[in-house]
């Protein structure tokens, strides 16, 4: 596996899980708690999936000597330790997931969907890829220079229009787009920017459009429409009836007015950003992790660490799944859902 990820432990103030102190009734020490390792896929340090992994990760490990995880049942397992990784984005963290490089990662829907039949970028379907949750919507937001002439998808002919970074999955809903509303990528000046280089472009007049999959406001996108730099353009109509019957993770959604500066409300699409495992990690692993996740008492502190964080919901944990549950997830839900 390449090394392109940095691992990066998402509990601050310990470096390692230290061996139970605890005395046993007849005078003898506890064994060590095992120590259970479980790495999280994200994205980029300033992108949108990193410090709701990061969160995640924080609230759920259960190392030992942990007050909070003793004093109620708001971690995971015992001895469980996640870790968030950096990655290059959903792409990259369902390959990974699929092929046990990493246990779990964070991507949206219609790139799991894509994965799951086979679709391109990817040669062969991800047989291996599981849901553990159905964590909160990301909006499609197509944003294009302020001055440009650009009113309509149609209106992207002839224009310099991002990619996204390789290996995020921008490139794969940009695609969906295009196709559902006519649009040839022939017709366009596609461009692969620098990664996180779209804004950077933009703001120098060296691009037109660019798309990104985010829960709104995303990360970084607030300054270009507070400078007057950006618009958003709507996805909807005709074009948007055939975009979800194309592809069903994609569903009709709207950006509200006052989301971004200047700009009123704007009808998209959205997805599911899931988050993924392989189908090897033990259902007991994966029930406890579930249970963590959606512990009530876990909801402020999700909240508070990041917008679409506050997001995640009990009630739409299954919500349109392109891909099937773990069985450990299933067995969670069915239980607590009724």
């Amino acid at each position: 596996m390449q090394q392109r990820f940095v691992a990066l432990l998402a509990i601050a103030g310990f470096a390692g899980v230290a061996l139970g102190g605890l005395l046993l009734g007849a005078g003898a020490a506890a064994p060590p708690m095992e120590r259970i390792p479980f790495q999280i896929a994200t994205g980029s340090t300033a992108g949108a999936f990193f410090p709701v992994g990061e969160a995640i990760a924080g609230l759920i490990s259960h190392p030992s000597g942990v007050d909070r995880c003793e004093s109620a049942p708001v971690c995971g397992p015992a001895g469980l330790i996640i870790s968030a990784r950096t990655s290059q984005g959903a792409v990259d963290n369902v390959t990974e997931v699929n092929d046990g490089d990493a246990e779990s990662g964070l991507a949206q829907g219609d790139v799991v969907a894509a994965a799951v039949k086979g679709m391109a970028p990817f040669r062969t379907k991800a047989s291996h890829l599981r849901v553990l949750a159905s964590l909160y919507n990301e909006d499609v937001h197509l944003v294009v220079a302020a001055k440009s002439k650009i009113k309509t998808v149609r209106d992207l002919r002839g224009k310099r229009v991002s990619l996204g970074d390789e290996g995020a999955g921008a490139d794969i809903t940009l695609r969906e787009v295009l196709s559902a509303f006519g649009v040839s990528e022939k017709s366009l000046k596609l461009v692969r920017p620098p990664t996180g280089g779209d804004v950077a472009l933009m703001q120098a007049g060296k691009l037109d459009a660019f798309l990104i999959v985010a829960g709104a406001p995303a990360p970084g996108l607030s300054g270009l429409f507070a400078s007057g730099g950006a618009r958003l353009i709507p996805i909807d109509g005709t074009g948007r009836e055939r975009l979800v019957k194309m592809v069903p993770s994609l569903a009709p959604a709207a950006i509200a007015t006052g989301t971004y500066a200047g700009q009123g409300s704007v009808q998209t699409v959205a997805t599911r950003a899931l988050w993924i495992v392989r189908d090897s990690v033990p259902p007991d692993l994966v029930y406890g992790v579930a249970k963590a996740l959606y512990n009530p008492l876990n909801r402020a502190a999700l909240a508070a660490s990041d917008s679409s964080a506050g997001e995640i919901r009990l009630s739409d944990a299954t919500l349109n799944l392109p891909a099937p549950l773990h069985p450990g997830a299933a067995r969670f839900y069915k239980i607590a859902q009724h």
